[in-house]
């Protein structure tokens, strides 16, 4: 329900204006408390100031294990929660080392208690010190290399370095949970966002292309599964053509990233319409991969099939980082 109030003017030089008292009281704002502002554009955000900077939540764990236990810990994790108990009336070996394993694989978390009824998780890592910008900058560096060694490995069937690609998708995870958990903050509070130093709309436009990226490694991780399966070397022609394939789409996704990372908004433009025009040519090429595909036996046609489809895809997502960077340079309404 919106509420409007008159802006009125005291001692002559001082503007005042009343807040609602259902808000206030819901708050726990009253007479003599402080209330903090945060200017962003033409709007003017108000919230309590609140001493106690760390949020804590509890999160009964009894019917939770595994997989469904270590979600739990990554959503407490991402929705902001700076201290996390984890509670039963007992709680078992298995759930301990499952909380320890989630905990290792999320950025700045550490047990810091263990009783026989509770795990409490601290965050250490100051929220202002994050950045969404470096998060995102590695998530380019480490999805990007993990895409090319990837197809290069499937060049060689080199299966450590397929393995080294999968290991390694551990790492974009972690720094997708951080961005999430970063860019939910700004949204519970604009206190969030002016530490950060960056406006809102900016930190959900690195949190769209931080999905994307996600999503490159994901799909460099499923070609690596996939070259495991090779028994026999893959024809030199088919290996060139993909190796043309990667060379397109990891020149789309760097030009995407690019586009979104300048402060030109000329430049971006720019480098956004390029980048998606080249996605258009992405598909005639994967068809005549697949073309070459026809001679070879069903299974191998099958798997290489399908890395040709998660090479075409990581191109897509680097358009859709590309559609990102031009909403970013469109007019403010």
């Amino acid at each position: 329900m919106v509420e409007t109030r008159k802006v009125q003017v005291t001692g002559g030089s001082t503007f005042t204006v009343s807040i609602p008292k259902e808000w206030a009281t819901a708050n726990d704002v009253s007479a003599g408390s402080t209330v903090e502002f945060y200017p962003e554009g033409d709007s003017l955000f108000m919230a309590p100031a609140n001493g106690e900077e760390r949020t804590e939540g509890t999160l009964d764990i009894t019917d939770l294990e595994g997989e469904e236990l270590t979600r739990a810990v990554m959503t407490m994790y991402v929705s902001g929660f700076d201290i996390i108990s984890l509670e039963s009336a007992r709680i078992t070996t298995s759930q301990r080392r499952t909380i320890r394993e989630a905990t290792q694989s999320l950025v700045g978390l550490e047990v810091l208690e263990e009783t026989r009824d509770e795990v409490v998780i601290r965050d250490l890592l100051d929220s202002a010190e994050l950045s969404i910008h470096t998060a995102v900058r590695r998530m380019r560096l480490i999805s990007l290399s993990m895409l090319e060694d990837a197809v290069d490995a499937l060049a060689e069937l080199d299966d450590d370095m397929a393995r080294d690609v999968i290991q390694r998708d551990d790492d974009v995870d972690r720094l997708w949970m951080v961005v999430s958990r970063i860019f939910r903050s700004t949204l519970r509070t604009p206190k969030a966002a002016e530490e950060l130093g960056l406006p809102r709309e900016e930190c959900f436009d690195y949190q769209s292309a931080a999905r994307q990226l996600e999503r490159v490694a994901d799909h460099a991780t499923k070609i690596a599964h996939l070259i495991l399966e090779f028994e026999k070397p893959v024809p030199e022609e088919v290996v060139d053509a993909l190796s043309q394939l990667h060379e397109d789409a990891h020149a789309i996704i760097d030009q995407g990233m690019d586009a979104l990372l300048t402060d030109d908004t000329e430049e971006a433009t720019r480098l956004a319409n390029d980048t998606r025009e080249s996605v258009q040519a992405i598909d005639e090429r994967a068809r005549r991969i697949d073309e070459l595909l026809r001679d070879l036996d069903p299974a191998r046609a099958h798997l290489l099939g399908l890395i040709v489809d998660s090479v075409s895809r990581s191109a897509d997502y680097g358009g859709n980082i590309a559609e990102t960077a031009l909403q970013k340079t469109a007019p403010t309404p």
